[in-house]
């Protein structure tokens, strides 16, 4: 997939897909699905990822008429589809009634979950230097760095990537399941999971900490980012250097933090948005929409701070208010 390296660690992050180890053919993957498809036979299938997360070579699927045009217009080149379209150039389309299972059966096909019967799993990769705490499960498929500490039952997830010198404390999950679930009248379907946890040099993690793996990319921590105690990571989220989240911060999939933000304790961020360079979110703030960098924010939703706390001080005096105008 991807070797572990420092010049790839410290690299400018981008958002892999679920790369495969052989591309294949729209046309041979349609003859294996048993599906019809429209567009180049040969056009070849390099990774597969979810419509957010899409580059060029990836196959994606789409079943809902509102993300139709964001699907036929992404990076992806190959698109499981259930409605009967023209194929846009470049594009291979793949028709099925039910996008979504015969999505989650390719996921399923290419990265299967796989047991782990022993504490550190033969097939991960630890660095010179690197203290792996009792109790700790290291699953198939990892890479960590040089001279990193992982304390007492911390639980990282198959094929996540750790950098050198990060510090993961006691308690804390690294790679578990996306919460991406497609919701219908008898339920709600789950959206396999098989992206990765990439966590980059110099990172430190606190306790009972819960980074999630993208759905089929990468959820990524930048350098010198510090995490204190019982912090959540979504889905797919990029994470930059230099960043500081206090307890109790939780952060939805899909989000982009920018480097050396700060989140005050118990600050809640929307998916799917951007805070910039330098923002610090005060305490128990809600972040609903994109934050622009440099600035500081408080409240919920959250706001520029010295206005939040004016319209606080305005509603103070609202009684006296009243009452002078006998309201």
């Amino acid at each position: 997939m991807y070797p572990l390296c420092t010049a790839f660690l410290l690299c400018t992050f981008e958002a892999f897909s679920m790369k495969l180890s052989t591309p294949i053919t729209t046309a041979d993957l349609a003859a294996q699905l048993g599906l019809n498809f429209a567009g180049d036979p040969n056009q070849l299938i390099t990774g597969i990822n979810e419509i957010h997360m899409v580059e060029a070579g990836d196959l994606t699927f789409v079943d809902h008429p509102k993300y139709y045009e964001k699907a036929l217009g992404s990076a992806a080149t190959t698109v499981i589809i259930n409605q009967q379209v023209e194929p846009p150039q470049g594009k291979t389309l793949l028709f099925s009634e039910k996008p979504f299972e015969v999505y989650n059966a390719l996921t399923r096909h290419y990265r299967p979950f796989e047991a782990v019967h022993e504490h550190r799993s033969s097939s991960a990769s630890i660095g010179e230097g690197t203290v792996v705490q009792a109790g700790a499960v290291i699953g198939n498929h990892v890479q960590i760095g040089r001279d990193c500490i992982i304390h007492p039952n911390v639980v990282i997830y198959d094929h996540c990537i750790i950098g050198d010198r990060v510090v993961i404390h006691a308690g804390s999950v690294i790679g578990a399941d996306a919460f991406y679930f497609k919701r219908h009248a008898q339920g709600a379907d789950k959206m396999h999971s098989c992206g990765r946890v990439v966590i980059a040099d110099d990172v430190e993690i606190g306790a009972n900490c819960t980074l999630d793996k993208g759905v089929s990319g990468d959820t990524f921590i930048g350098r010198f980012t510090k995490m204190d105690n019982q912090v959540h990571i979504g889905h797919d989220t990029y994470v930059g250097e230099r960043c500081l989240f206090a307890a109790q911060v939780g952060i939805a999939g899909v989000t982009r933090i920018e480097d050396e933000v700060i989140l005050w304790g118990q600050v809640g961020v929307q998916k799917d948005l951007i805070i910039g360079k330098g923002a610090i979110v005060l305490g128990k703030s809600g972040v609903s929409k994109s934050l622009e960098g440099g600035k500081t924010y408080f409240g919920a939703p959250a706001e520029e701070a010295r206005g939040k706390w004016r319209e606080l001080a305005l509603i103070r005096k609202l009684p006296q208010v009243m009452e002078a105008l006998k309201l």
